[in-house]
């Protein structure tokens, strides 16, 4: 069995866990990494009964964008995010294994997830508006991936391609 919960990813100086946005996981988040420029990755283990709040206050709360991935079994991504002035989209890592998720209910992974070359085209107007740049081509190489080792390594791979790098 994989790995089932989120990653809160934004950036402050004070701790992410201590905003009114993800006041609801606050006994089950943990600080994960500290990344350059006060960039905060969390983890909050879900058996999916967790609210782990809500990334577009997060965002207007830290005056910065912030993003949620959601893994699901190590088989793939929701992955959230919102800038206070770009707004809020919402995409997956590892598209094939996503749509094993959604079931045979007649809606498809386009029904719910902005397509790769969207997402890229958002993710880098995102990263711009966080200060990074970012490449639309290599965000789309992380959208289009399999999800191999594992969902949180592509997870990863894609904050590193946000300009979230680590130290």
């Amino acid at each position: 069995m994989g790995y089932w919960g989120y990653y809160v990813v934004g950036r402050s100086a004070r701790p992410l866990g201590e905003f009114a946005a993800v006041a609801g996981a606050r006994d089950r988040l943990t600080l994960l990494e500290r990344r350059p420029d006060g960039w905060q990755v969390w983890e909050c283990p879900s058996d999916g009964t967790v609210d782990v709040g809500n990334m577009n206050t997060l965002a207007r709360e830290t005056e910065a964008p912030a993003l949620f991935g959601y893994v699901l079994d190590s088989d793939c991504v929701v992955v959230e995010a919102a800038a206070p002035e770009s707004g809020a989209w919402t995409t997956c890592l590892a598209r094939d294994a996503m749509a094993d998720y959604l079931g045979d209910e007649g809606l498809t992974v386009e029904d719910y997830f902005l397509e790769p070359r969207d997402a890229a085209e958002r993710a880098v107007a995102w990263a711009a508006e966080s200060g990074r740049t970012a490449r639309s081509a290599a965000l789309l190489d992380v959208l289009t991936a399999d999800p191999e080792p594992s969902a949180e390594e592509l997870f990863f791979r894609f904050l590193d391609r946000l300009g979230v790098l680590p130290q």
